[in-house]
């Protein structure tokens, strides 16, 4: 028996703000959207690379507030592709953590805690 991904679902409660933090700063891309009917919640998937997560504006999906973690291959690449954005409301630092791996947290408009890991490579 295998197991197969996980796929976070992260409240969200304002489409723009959610536009501008995931697909303009973190550079996911939209994958798809559903609404029931025009001016209902929309349930969105995003993702870049491997990484994929469903943002939903749906009151009993989930709660804000989630923490997940994300494991990259370069975190000092993805640092660097954030600090030279025009995103005024965050600025991640990557922190050497004492479990042999370098972190970097940010939250997004709606509370959510994203934390991007890369960990160091095994001799």
């Amino acid at each position: 028996m295998q197991m197969g991904t996980v796929t976070p679902l992260l409240r969200m409660f304002d489409e723009e703000k959610a536009q501008v933090f995931y697909i303009d700063y973190l550079g996911f891309k939209r994958d798809w959207e559903h609404r029931y009917e025009p001016g209902m919640p929309l349930y969105q998937q995003v993702s870049r690379g491997a990484c994929v997560l469903h943002l939903t504006e749906h009151h009993g999906d989930c709660c804000p507030g989630a923490a997940i973690r994300i494991t990259v291959d370069d975190i000092d690449a993805l640092h660097a592709e954030l600090a030279a954005k025009p995103y005024g409301y965050a600025r991640p630092a990557i922190e050497d953590m004492p479990w042999d791996s370098r972190e970097m947290s940010i939250k997004d408009p709606f509370g959510n805690r994203l934390t991007f890991v890369q960990v160091a490579e095994q001799a």
